[in-house]
């Protein structure tokens, strides 16, 4: 419940207008001196002072509210300050109107327009507390990560910035961690990460795909062999643990490893020890172990086909990379960097690449940019270009207003802007509003139209219009 400062030293005055406020959903608090309201506005979470411009008896002046008015402005400086009295001079108004006082009314006031102005000021100023809130996280993150190494990661998703700030923490440790996700998300990038920022990062750092192994010959690649340890073997080879010795291996694809392997890496996370494939002197490494996988282990795990004991040494702590399609702040900077500077993307293509399921992930979406930037007939990329479908009312607009712009009059283009926003649906509008905390122009320019043509889109599917 908001919470309302009255400062008058009429008691009747602020007996009726907490009764006024609390009658229309507010908390309201009274005083009746500026010492008191510097106190509680110093120790409370209040959202709006109304306060009185003469506290004095027999005072017209103002001085006492400007005092007061300027003591709220040092403890609180955004805070929403309404100013009311009976007796004051213009010029005291004006003074502090322009300092930043929210609004002036004259006593007796007006209920209606008392409650319309408190309204508006305490929405303005949840949002602002919200947005200055917002912005202080972001620069934090920022700042965080401003020193770390992301090897070449683009993200613009708040669930991409989630995982950096999580893999950033982890990198300073030693822990395993299990990096899950589908095909194609960037789950090798995020180990490129965890090794890049942590202690080991000048060390060895090995990466094996064990799906791309050959099963016979995986133990081999892992642990190593001696010569003649199996058909081929005429030299003794060290696997990839000892190579990795001192640094960090990455085991990808995790979920493929045999149950003959499994039992050596449970051993090798336990003590550091294995043997090579055909010797029998026990060998010692310090190696810390990222892995990967785009299988549900615990599914493995019921099968009979994945070690529980192994599961719960390499998930000491499990990272988990969301597809792209539940990212999609993350599509259209992604592109970019794929695309490069030779092209653009059109605003219909955009909207195609957003609203694509990308079940292929990054790895598609990267494939679909290079395709497009050599099948492309013109340095505006569309969604042909991307082999991706724009929906059927997209494509029907694309192909009705295809003209140039050196085509257009002015006339063709505000027709142009109609028949464009005919293409955003309810719930799209619906969250870029809430996106963008109702703020029309920002919304406007995210779908590339004017306000007047979302203003119209928004009356014709019923969406209200907050002033």
């Amino acid at each position: 419940m908001d919470t309302i400062l009255v400062v008058d030293d009429n008691k009747a005055v602020c007996r009726a207008l907490a009764l006024m406020l609390e009658l229309h959903g507010y908390r309201a608090i009274s005083c009746d001196n500026a010492a008191t309201a510097l106190e509680w506005v110093a120790a409370q979470d209040i959202d709006l002072v109304i306060q009185d411009m003469n506290f004095t008896r027999d005072t017209t002046s103002g001085e006492d509210g400007k005092i007061l008015f300027y003591g709220l402005r040092n403890i609180q400086p955004d805070i929403p300050i309404i100013l009311m009295t009976a007796w004051t001079q213009l010029e005291t108004a004006v003074e502090l109107v322009k300092a930043g006082a929210a609004d002036y009314m004259g006593k007796p006031w007006d209920d209606s327009k008392l409650l319309t102005s408190i309204n508006n000021l305490v929405a303005l100023y949840k949002m602002s507390r919200a947005n200055r809130k917002l912005t202080r996280v972001d620069t934090e993150r920022m700042q965080a990560i401003a020193g770390a190494d992301l090897c070449g990661l683009i993200f613009g998703s708040g669930a991409m910035q989630r995982c950096v700030d999580l893999a950033l923490q982890l990198a300073r440790s030693d822990v395993s961690v299990l990096i899950t996700g589908p095909n194609g998300a960037g789950k090798e990038k995020i180990a490129d990460i965890l090794h890049a920022n942590s202690p080991l990062m000048n060390q060895p750092f090995i990466k094996v795909n064990v799906g791309a192994l050959p099963m016979d010959l995986m133990e081999a690649e892992l642990f190593g062999a001696e010569a003649g340890a199996f058909t081929g073997a005429t030299k003794a080879r060290i696997g990839r643990f000892e190579a990795a010795d001192g640094g960090t291996l990455f085991l990808d694809e995790i979920g493929n490893l045999p149950l003959s392997g499994q039992v050596k890496l449970l051993r090798v996370l336990q003590t550091g020890e294995f043997e090579r494939l055909g010797s029998h002197k026990t060998r010692k490494v310090k190696v810390r172990v990222l892995s990967a996988t785009n299988a549900n282990l615990t599914e493995a795990i019921t099968r009979g086909s994945f070690r529980e004991d192994l599961y719960y040494r390499l998930n000491v702590v499990e990272l988990a990379l969301p597809p792209l399609a539940q990212r999609p702040d993350d599509i259209l900077p992604l592109a970019s960097h794929f695309i490069g500077t030779t092209h653009t993307i059109g605003k219909p293509a955009q909207r195609a690449l957003v609203n694509y399921a990308w079940p292929g992930n990054v790895r598609e979406l990267e494939n679909a940019c290079k395709r497009a930037v050599l099948l492309a007939s013109s340095s505006e990329l569309r969604a042909a270009d991307f082999g991706v479908v724009a929906s059927d009312s997209e494509a029907n607009f694309v192909s009705s207003v295809e003209v140039s712009s050196a085509e257009l009059n002015s006339q063709d283009a505000t027709e142009l802007g109609h028949l464009k926003d005919v293409e955003i649906t309810k719930p799209e509008l619906e969250a870029a509003l809430q996106a963008h905390n109702g703020v029309i122009a920002r919304v406007a320019k995210a779908f590339g139209m004017s306000r007047q043509s979302l203003y119209r889109r928004m009356d014709k599917l019923g969406i209200e219009r907050h002033q």
